[in-house]
């Protein structure tokens, strides 16, 4: 009987480590396997465009943007990653007067590229910046077989900001990221970072990777984070090689010595705007927010162009002339 015993529970055991690596994967390919359909993207009401913008001002951006494009032309640039990985990644350059020293690193959210940033672009190229946007890992042109959600993407910003000083000693960079991108730049935030980096501005970043998939989790299935997202953990650390739980935009934003503008939409809930405060209130540097009414994920720009970006320019030319 007690041979027995034994042998159940050996079995039980068995069959629960293989549905917790199951559960693992499949929400590890769900969220950060580049290779699958991000299918809960598409027509998912947290992600729908604002009531607030106004069309009249939305087509007016957008026939600017696609002259913007077809007038200026960028060159490709490509780095190493510094991991074992030694993953090609990809950029692209809008050099601007080569007088100035003006930089911006410009970034892109979740399941996007660099050309899907020309709005962002563009506004700082009519700054006179020259604009490095770049291709996050898995995105784009640039390698890779999982998504970083912003936490090996801090490591490769540091060589880009590295390849424009190379390029441009004199350079002062502001860092501005959106969405995954401006968790990007709040990750980034918490390394050490030269001196050309002057300001930072993110726009609908999350405070954690561990507290947007537990959001996500909660939205989309209706499960609590014990065990999925610990199954799911475990999966990212084997095939992606980062925590989730360590991938964290407030811990770095803690750490950070620059100045930096955080901004929201307040009627965001696919990164949901009580996400602002988090990392707001641990920023010890020079700081500011600006909260978008109602606006959606994303759309603050959309919203209200004009407050949106005379908040960036008042902000960001307190340390770049």
């Amino acid at each position: 009987m007690k041979k027995k015993l034994i042998i159940v529970g050996s079995l039980f055991v068995v069959l629960l480590a293989i549905a917790y690596f199951l559960v693992g994967n499949y929400f590890y390919n769900f969220a950060l396997n580049v290779d699958r359909e991000k299918e809960f993207m598409e027509e998912n009401p947290h992600l729908k465009d604002s009531e607030a913008v106004v069309a009249s001002v939305a087509e007016e951006a957008q026939l600017a943007d696609e002259t913007f494009k077809k007038k200026h032309k960028p060159f490709k640039l490509n780095i190493v990653s510094s991991d074992d990985q030694q993953l090609k990644l990809n950029a692209y350059v809008y050099e601007n007067e080569p007088t100035e020293h003006k930089w911006a690193i410009v970034v892109h959210g979740y399941s996007r590229n660099a050309k899907a940033m020309t709005r962002y672009v563009r506004n700082f190229y009519d700054k006179g910046y020259n604009v490095l946007t770049p291709d996050l890992r898995g995105h784009g042109e640039s390698e890779g077989d999982y998504i970083g959600m912003g936490w090996h993407d801090r490591k490769d910003m540091l060589l880009w900001i590295d390849e424009i000083i190379q390029k441009d000693p004199k350079a002062e960079i502001v860092l501005f990221g959106v969405s995954m991108g401006g968790a990007t730049v709040m990750m980034t935030s918490g390394e050490e970072l030269p001196a050309n980096v002057k300001v930072i501005v993110e726009d609908c970043g999350y405070s954690s990777v561990s507290d947007v998939f537990t959001y996500q989790l909660e939205d989309l299935f209706g499960l609590p984070p014990f065990p999925v997202m610990n199954a799911a953990n475990t999966m990212t650390n084997i095939r992606a090689g980062y925590d989730l739980y360590e991938a964290s935009a407030v811990n770095q934003v803690a750490k950070s010595v620059t100045p930096m503008l955080f901004i929201h939409g307040e009627a965001d809930t696919f990164v949901p705007f009580d996400m602002l405060n988090k990392v707001y209130e641990v920023a010890n540097v020079e700081k500011e927010k600006l909260i978008i009414p109602k606006a959606n994920h994303s759309d603050s720009e959309k919203v209200d162009p004009v407050t949106y970006w005379n908040t960036v320019w008042s902000f960001v030319e307190r340390y770049i002339d």
